[in-house]
Formats: structure tokens, sequence, C-alpha cells
């Protein structure tokens, strides 16, 4: 992810060289939400015992089922949107474009508040009905996603009502994206058909990456839950893996809530989804369906033909591997604080603000520079169990396509950036001068390709 986040109420800082504009979100506000989710995991691992202490029947066993994964979206999104609204107070953001001090009379918005749901509502039925008709959602881990969202569409179509009303009495122009692409349909109003491709693109976003989120909830968060922590500090590999799969967990979990919670009166709506052509295609390679086919076990990006891994090749060391199990770790901490800097935030292909703190201090890519060293680190490419100059070489290349597409998607999120926000603006030119990551590597890239910024084409 680039540094993007809420949306920019907040304002522009006075330029300084010590330091980067201000941060749209803060820095506690997600690791507020990250305490609530492990103190969630503590209960459920410890279950037994609380059940026995306040005399809760049934069975005795840790909660390690998906709906105890589900529900652990509360216990963090809860912290985050009480630090939001009561610390933060980012629901006075102007950038919210909410006038919470005059509200209007319910019946002065009522057709517009019509106009919108018919357009909220023929999305939902019509991300309902590619669910229907793409297979990959009907097996598998998306089974639960499914599941997830057919009980909630109901819940959502009635509390749309009372929502929609309630929020266009005190929206400064109640006419947005959904408005725009209601009056589309219903033909009785003008529309702009920008606003209406700006509405589809943020709820392709939502739809493909909220149902891929939840359905990766459960197996992290039961693995974690049921592990068996006895010995674990004494063996450098499974406490590596132990602490990566928690940290993964950590990033799937508040990644999710960022999906969820897109609330203009949390100032977390999206602004604006990424218009290049370019940054979808680099982003849904990633993910699947098409990820299996570029990056799977027989796809055509494959990086781990006969390869064995960190703890094989380093078995004979034990230094070695408590040093690289640290280090695997580091970089998946660095990932999962990537996450957690955005709060409530997170989501890909989309502008919500700017986010200048955490990790995204040191580089304007802190997630997609830890996964590819990660990747990288952890598979070793070039170190083969075929003793084959074929799979080195293969593997070595591959990985390296791999992270060339992580590249293409840094700079493609960029563009979209660069193009909304004169504060990413700011930030982006700070980081060439003073990132610590980000300064070396950029007088490397413009001493190999002494070229403007990336050329992407609009996405229709």
């Amino acid at each position: 992810m680039s540094a993007t986040s809420s949306s920019p109420g907040t304002g522009t800082a006075t330029p300084d060289a010590s330091r980067p504009p201000r941060s749209d979100v803060s820095a506690a506000t997600g690791f507020v939400g990250l305490l609530g989710l492990l103190a969630w995991i503590i209960f459920c691992r410890n279950y037994p015992a609380f059940a026995d202490f306040f005399g809760i029947g049934g069975p005795r066993a840790p909660l390690t089922g998906p709906y105890a994964a589900l529900a652990a979206l509360a216990f963090s999104s809860i912290p985050m949107v009480l630090w939001s609204v009561l610390v933060d107070k980012v629901h006075r953001n102007p950038s919210t474009g909410i006038d919470w001090d005059n509200p209007r009379p319910a019946s002065t918005v009522l057709e517009i508040s019509i106009v919108k749901i018919a357009g909220l509502w023929a999305t939902w039925a019509m991300i309902g009905f590619l669910y229907c008709v793409a297979r990959w959602y009907w097996s598998g881990q998306y089974l639960f996603a499914m599941e997830v969202i057919a009980g909630a569409a109901i819940p959502m179509f009635i509390l749309s009502i009372p929502y929609v009303i309630w929020l266009d009495r005190v929206m400064v122009n109640p006419r947005d994206h959904a408005w725009h692409f209601g009056a589309m349909l219903l033909g009785r109003e003008a529309y702009d058909p920008d606003e209406v491709k700006k509405h589809w693109r943020a709820w392709i976003i939502k739809g493909f990456f909220g149902a891929f989120m939840i359905s990766i909830l459960p197996g992290g968060f039961a693995y974690i839950v049921s592990a068996d922590l006895a010995g674990i500090t004494s063996d450098p590999v499974r406490l590596a893996r132990s602490l990566i799969e928690l940290l993964f967990v950590i990033d799937v979990q508040i990644g999710t809530v960022g999906y969820l919670v897109t609330m203009r009166p949390l100032d977390a709506h999206i602004r604006s989804g990424n218009p290049f052509l370019s940054g979808w295609l680099a982003a849904l390679i990633c993910y699947p369906p098409l990820v299996f086919a570029f990056m799977g076990a027989d796809g055509m990006l494959a990086y781990e033909v006969n390869t064995a891994g960190w703890s094989f090749w380093f078995a004979d060391s034990t230094t070695l591997l408590w040093i690289w199990a640290a280090l695997l770790v580091f970089l998946t901490g660095v990932y999962a604080w990537a996450t957690i800097a955005f709060g409530i935030r997170f989501s890909n292909l989309t502008y919500r603000g700017v986010l200048t703190n955490g990790p995204y201090r040191f580089t304007r890519h802190p997630a997609y520079l830890s996964k590819n060293l990660f990747w990288w680190c952890s598979t070793l490419p070039f170190l083969v169990t075929s003793d084959s100059l074929t799979d080195l070489v293969r593997n070595t290349f591959f990985l390296g396509c791999v992270s060339a597409i992580y590249y293409w998607r840094a700079r493609t999120e960029e563009a979209h950036l660069l193009q909304e926000d004169p504060k990413y603006r700011e930030y982006h030119a700070w980081m060439e001068q003073n990132g610590i990551i980000t300064r070396p590597l950029s007088a490397i890239r413009k001493r190999l390709r002494p070229r403007g910024p990336v050329i992407a084409q609009p996405a229709e």
C-alpha cells in the first residue's frame, strides 16, 4: 500500500524540512485497535478458564471457529472508532463534507435520499449477482465470506434507509457518487458520468477486496488461538512461524476493518478509486483468482520449484536459524505495522487522504518493501534441492518478476495520489530528499532511468 488513509481534512502543515507533512491518521488509532484484538485473542485462547470462572455452560475448548475470527473485527474496530471520534474528532474534519451544526429537515432531503438509496440498492444487487456468477466465490475459503455477506445483506438494505436520510441532512452536498448513479438509473435528473465511474470504482474495490479479506479471517485466527506454545521459545523455527502467523492475523484483521468501515462520518470514506487501468491490473494480479495463474504453485511466475526454504538450508547452524528467524519476524512486523498505521482506513486502490507517520516516515511503500524482502529471505530461490541450474535461474528470475509487479503497483498508486492531493505531493517530495530508505532508492532509480513520473491511462 501507498501512504494513503483517511481524507485530508486536517489540513496541510506548514512545510518543514525536518519532518514530513502532518499525517491524516494519528499514530495511536491503529494501536488501540491492536490492543482490542490481542485482548480478544487472549480471551479465545483461555476461554475454558473464563467459562469456569463465570459459570458459562457448554464445551470447554478455545474459541477457534470462524465466527470467533469474525467477532475479532468488533474488538479491533470499536476501539479505533471510539478513539477516532472521541480523541481525534475526525467527524469534525472539513473533508467529511459534513456540517453537523446545521442539519436540514428530513423532508427537504427525502427526494435526494430516495435517488441515492436506489443507486445503492442497485449497486449491491449487481455485486450480489457478480458473486453468484463468479465460480471462485463458491468454493474453498470464500464459502465463509459468502455466508457472512448473505447474512448481512437484508440488514444492510433495511438500515441504509435511515442512515442515508440521517446523513443527507448534514452533508454539505448530499448529491454524492451514489446519488449520481441513482440519478442515471432513474433518468429523471442530470447526472455526471465521471461521478458514476467514481461510485463504481469504490464499490468494486469494496466488493472484491471485502469478500477476499473476510474469506481469509478464519484460518490464521484458528492457528493462533489453538497454537501449542510449549517449548516454543527454544525452537527458532517454531517461534518464528508462530510470531509471523500472529503478525499476519493482525494485518488481516486490521485490514478487513478498513474495507468494512468506509463511513463518511468517520472521515474514512473512499474519496476516489484508482483511475488508472495499469493500477488495477497490477493489483488484481496479486489476488485470487488471478494470483493462482501468475504466482501459484503451477503459475507462470512460480518461484518455489524445488526450493526448501530458510529453515532447511540453515538447519545445521542454530545461530543462523536464530538470526534468520529474527530477520523474518522483523520484516513481517514492518508489514503488519504498515497496516496498523492506517487504523480504520486501510484498503487497496483508494485515495482516503495521506498517511505520513509510522513506517511511512522511512519509505513510501513499507508494506511492499518488507513483503518482498520477506519472500526473498524466506524462500532463498537461488538455493534449490534439485542441483539444477535451470531451477535456480527460473526461481530467481520469476521472484524478480513478482517484485517488479509490486514496484509497478507502487508507481501506479503514486500516480493516483499525486493527482489527488497537494499534501501527498509535498510528502512525496519530502521523502525524495529525507526518507531514510526512499532517498537512496530514488537516487539509484534516477541514475538507472532518469525519466519523469509514470504515465498511466485512466480506467474506464
